[in-house]
């Protein structure tokens, strides 16, 4: 019986540099470039996400519907407890839109100015639904961004931030860490 998610077979059919335990990825997600892309365990990433170009995910990540990953050649990261929201897109490549080059795939590369950096999340990052993060952003360690923010600089660790582009409002809370402690160990909190 064929499920909505691929087998650990077909998974490893599709050619990822690597793939972890209990991963689950859905049939209606866009897998681009699998053999640049690393997957770690207890990952699922959901119906119509795109990934496409050098992404590593690490364990206990998931990715939810219509997420977009353009890893391109710098890369994107996400570190173990990641979780982005639906309709999220995250970048590690943009054209140059000065005006001084041409823009988009079809424009030979002479004549376009592709810019961008690797883009980074850590440990128990989360982002909010329809945000953009553009290249060269690291965000850290257990930091939220709020729905439909923008993140175009790289963030401090255990904030909350939200806006257009997003700025911190407050502190988050550290307590996570003692439940992935307990989770780990399998006692309760």
């Amino acid at each position: 019986m064929e499920t909505s998610f691929y087998s650990e077979e077909e998974l490893r059919e599709i050619g990822f540099a690597s793939v972890g335990n209990n991963v689950s990825v859905s049939r209606k997600a866009s897998i681009y470039t699998p053999e640049k892309m690393n997957i770690g365990n207890n990952v699922r990433i959901d119906d119509f996400a795109v990934l496409s170009g050098k992404i590593t995910i690490g364990d206990h990540v998931h990715i939810a519907v219509y997420v977009a990953l353009f890893g391109g050649s710098n890369g994107i990261v996400l570190e173990d407890f990641t979780g982005i929201s639906s309709n999220c897109v995250v970048y590690s490549e943009t054209d140059d839109y000065s005006g001084e080059y041409m823009t988009n795939p079809t424009i030979p590369e002479p004549y376009r100015n592709v810019r961008g950096g690797q883009v980074t999340l850590k440990k128990h990052v989360l982002i909010g639904t329809g945000s953009s993060i553009l290249p060269g952003v690291t965000i850290g360690e257990g930091t939220a961004i709020g729905s439909m923010s923008l993140v175009n600089k790289s963030l401090d660790p255990w904030g909350i931030y939200v806006g257009s582009p997003c700025k911190k409002i407050k502190d988050r809370s550290r307590r996570l860490l003692e439940v992935e402690d307990a989770m780990i160990k399998g006692t309760k909190t």
